[in-house]
Order: structure tokens, then sequence, then C-alpha cells
């Protein structure tokens, strides 16, 4: 009992926050714009600052795993190539492909994956590790695969290619991290008024991101595209933990490392994905679908793999 509440108290606020903004964008308190806006606010500003104060905050030499982030990287890539390659035996390349590879391994690592630790531990954890080694490659890999399975007959999209490679330089959280890091490095403090301004603002980061997501989720749009969709979110919710879990397991990642990692592979597909998938010419149905149900089905998936690791003590 003891184990299933704690898995109940580190799942179960987080979605309660994300139903409250669902709420409020239906009674009418959110309008588009407002949500648009809270969204790039949390993006741009209170996660880079949450990111930044726990960081800079600590010994990051000393909290620096290489094992760990290698870790995180391939196991990242072997989703993107493992998806892609059985992914073409039985999806048309020239249609679903793309939106079914990218939802079957993108993550909302860098948004509720923060808000899921901090919720369990109260500083964002060995998240910005996994960040750094997943987050460039997540949206690198999903412009190459867009771009080559275009409905068009696929060839690469240069200028979105570019715009990747800019974007992953100039995301605010990644940014963020590595100021965090050089503050870190060089023991950086501020006087006790701006450091407690920067605290204020990045306590925001939670609450907010995840009443965002909620206000953000399109519910009544219908699930679309059932089979690929079912597919590619029991991929993305049971298969990769049942895999990447026991192995994190096996290596010896325990605690926070072992959270990082559930959060990587165990989270429903980030939002964003919909967003690129439509800005590079695809439908975007299959992968609105995905987001739709593996939000809606994380919560279950996701307390009961805490359930499993809080009862063997792994966490």
């Amino acid at each position: 009992m003891d184990q299933l509440i704690f898995s109940l108290n580190a799942t179960v606020p987080l979605f309660l926050m994300m139903l409250l903004g669902f709420v409020l964008r239906q009674l009418g308190l959110f309008d588009d714009n407002f949500v648009k806006k809270l969204n790039t606010f949390n993006f741009k500003v209170t996660l880079p600052v949450l990111l930044f104060t726990d960081i800079s905050s600590s010994d990051f030499i000393s909290a620096w795993d290489t094992k760990y982030a290698l870790f995180c990287f391939f196991v990242t890539l072997f989703c993107i190539l493992c998806l892609w390659f059985a992914g073409g035996f039985f999806i048309d390349k020239n249609g679903d492909l793309g939106e079914f590879v990218q939802g079957s391994y993108r993550s909302a690592a860098a948004t509720l994956g923060i808000a899921f630790t901090t919720n369990i531990y109260g500083n964002s954890g060995m998240g910005p590790l996994m960040i750094i080694a997943s987050v460039p490659l997540y949206n690198i890999a999903a412009v190459l695969i867009l771009s080559f399975s275009g409905p068009a007959g696929g060839s690469l999209d240069k200028k979105a290619f570019k715009k990747s490679l800019m974007g992953v330089v100039k995301n605010p959280i990644l940014i963020g991290i590595f100021a965090g890091i050089a503050a870190s490095l060089i023991n950086l403090r501020f006087p006790a008024m701006i450091d407690k301004t920067i605290n204020n603002v990045a306590v925001l980061s939670s609450p907010l991101t995840l009443i965002g997501l909620g206000a953000s989720f399109e519910g009544a749009k219908a699930v679309k595209k059932l089979a690929p969709t079912f597919a590619a979110s029991f991929i993305k919710l049971v298969v990769w933990p049942a895999i990447f879990v026991p192995l994190a397991l096996y290596m010896g990642f325990r605690n926070e490392s072992l959270i990082g990692i559930v959060t990587l592979v165990g989270l429903p597909t980030t939002a964003s994905s919909f967003v690129m998938a439509k800005s590079m010419g695809h439908e975007g149905v299959l992968t609105s679908s995905i987001v739709v149900v593996t939000t809606f089905l994380c919560p279950f998936t996701l307390t009961l793999i805490l359930y499993l690791l809080k009862s063997m003590g792994a966490i």
C-alpha cells in the first residue's frame, strides 16, 4: 500500500494540474492567445530558470555521469533507428511513416519530465543530463524522418534542417542548462535579493507548465487512424519502458537517474511533434491522435512503473 500511495502521489498531482488547465480552458478563462503565450513563457523563461538554478547550485563536475549521458543518447538513437526500419514494413513510407516514428519515440521529457522529477525529488534531478543527451537528437532526427517520409516522395528539407539546427542552438532549455553548468563551474553566487527573485521564477515552472499543457490539450478532436495510433502508443508507453527500464536497473541506475530514464522512455508524446509534422507538409492527424492517446493513458502506465520500481526499492 505504501508503494501504491507513493506512486499515486508522484503522478496524480501532475495530471490533476493538467486537468485544471483543461477545465479552465473549457470555462473560457483561457483563450487560444493566452495559452500560446503561457506555453511560450514556460518554455522560454520558467523552465530554463528552473534548470539554471538546480544546476548552478550543485557541483556539476561531481554530478556529471558519462555512462548515464551515453545511455540516454543510445537509447534514443536505438528507438529512432528501430522504428524507422521496422515501421517501413507495415506503414506507407510516403504517408504516415514519419509521423508514426516521431510519435513513437519523442517524449515530453523537457517539459512534463522536469515537472515529474521535481514533484518526486524537489529538483530536476538528472533531467538536465538526459535533456543534453536526447533532446538535440530528438529534433534533428525528427526533421530527417519527416523529410524522407514526406507525402511528396521524400527528400531532405534543407531549410527545415537548418532551422532545426538553429533551434537546437537557440533552445532556451539547453541555454538554461549550459548557463547553469557555467555558473556551477565558476561557483557563481548572487546577492540574496537576486537569488530569491530567480528562485521565485523557478518555482513557477512546474505548476504553470502543467496548466499550460492541460489547457493546450484538444481532447475534443476525434482519434483517427486507430491501428497506427494505438500501435505507436503501445510502443511509446509499454514497449520502450519494458525494454529500457530493466536494462537501466541492470546497469545500476537508481533513484534520480532511474527516474530520468523513466521520463525519457515512458512519458507521452510531446505536443510539439504535431507542430513539426504540420510545418513539414504532413497531415498531422496521426501525430495529434498519438499525442491524445498517450497523454490519456500515461497516468496509468506511469503509476504502474513507479509502483513496481518502488516495490523493488529502486527509487
